[in-house]
C-alpha cells in the first residue's frame, strides 16, 4: 500500500487507511530519515485510534504509554539506544507479548528483536515536502 501526503491535514485520511490495511496487527515498525514525520503519523494513528491524550516522541525515555478507549498504545523511539540490551532492560520483549499497539520508531536499532509478524511503514520526504507512505505486512 502506498499513500502520497502533499499536506498535513491529510494524516488522518492516510492514518484510517493505515490501519484498516493493518486489520489485526498491532506492532507498526515506522523507517525513515529524522524529520520524515514518524512521530507525526503516529499521532495521528493516536488520534484515529480515539486517544486524546498529547502524543510526543519518547526519544529521551524510549517508550511512552498512552491509553485509548480500547486500551493501550507503546510508543517507543530507539533513535538513542546504544544496543538491544537497552530494549531488553525496559522490557520491550513484553510489550511485543501484550496484545497492545506498538508504534516503535528506529526499529532498525534493534534488528534481531523484530517480532515475526508486523505492518512494516516507510516514510519518504520529496523535495516539495510531501511525504510518500508505504505499508507492507510482514
Amino acid at each position: 500500500m502506498e499513500i502520497l501526503i502533499e499536506h498535513e491535514n491529510k494524516l488522518p485520511i492516510a492514518a484510517s487507511s493505515l490501519l484498516k490495511f493493518a486489520e489485526n496487527e498491532k506492532i507498526f515498525l515506522f523507517r525513515g530519515e529524522m524529520g520524515a514525520g514518524k512521530t507525526t503519523l503516529i499521532k495521528s494513528l493516536c488520534l484515529q485510534l480515539g486517544m486524546i491524550d498529547n502524543v510526543s516522541s519518547p526519544t529521551y525515555s524510549i517508550v511512552n504509554e498512552y491509553v485509548f478507549p480500547k486500551g493501550k498504545i507503546y510508543h517507543f523511539d530507539f533513535f538513542r539506544i546504544k544496543n538491544e540490551v537497552e530494549a531488553f532492560d525496559i522490557g520491550f520483549e513484553e510489550y511485543l507479548m501484550s496484545g497492545e499497539y506498538c508504534f516503535i520508531e528506529w526499529p532498525e536499532m534493534i534488528p534481531s528483536l523484530w517480532p515475526e509478524h508486523f505492518i512494516e511503514i516507510k516514510i519518504i520526504e520529496d523535495e516539495q515536502g510531501s511525504r510518500k507512505i508505504s505499508a507492507q505486512i510482514m
